[in-house]
């Protein structure tokens, strides 16, 4: 068996949100849903900057009995150029029942101390921006009181 090919990554940008307080649906027969809305944010990294729209953005977080949480998350970025690029991402965060009641109660936790990813698509029409069409990324997520934070990679 010939040696498995690297995995190569180049920093994409940061994502940082702002949220809402989370509607409560409950326990459904995939764990408790919230769905919390995304009020705005920004973005920033090498070849992209710019907001996150508020409406429609929102993250639909279901989670397990011992805390750990599945992202469903989309939202609409706009560049500071003026292009429009839909980004959706999954993810999950886990750790201690300790760590995720902490995270939960919205209190200051090192992000050493729990595994937080993502897997990020982006879609848009802006010219200028079509490589994203054409991308895989991943993410690496905090969850300080303010918000989440991400640092975005692009899977080369």
């Amino acid at each position: 068996m010939d040696a498995p090919l690297p995995l190569r990554t180049e920093f994409l940008l940061r994502l940082s949100l702002s949220v809402g307080e989370p509607q409560l649906v409950g326990p459904t027969r995939s764990g408790a849903l919230r769905i919390v809305p995304v009020t705005g944010g920004t973005f920033e990294g090498p070849r992209l900057r710019g907001e996150v729209l508020g409406g429609g953005a929102g993250d639909w977080l279901r989670v397990e009995p011992d805390g750990t949480t599945h992202l469903d998350v989309r939202l609409t970025l706009r560049e500071r150029a003026g292009g429009l690029i839909f980004c959706q991402y999954t993810g999950l965060r886990a750790g201690s029942a300790e760590v995720m009641q902490r995270l939960a109660q919205g209190g200051t936790v090192d992000p050493a101390a729990y595994y937080f990813r993502t897997a990020v698509r982006f879609e848009t029409g802006a010219a200028e921006f079509a490589w994203l069409n054409r991308l895989l990324a991943v993410g690496v997520g905090q969850r300080p009181p303010t918000g989440p934070v991400y640092d975005i990679y692009a899977i080369l």
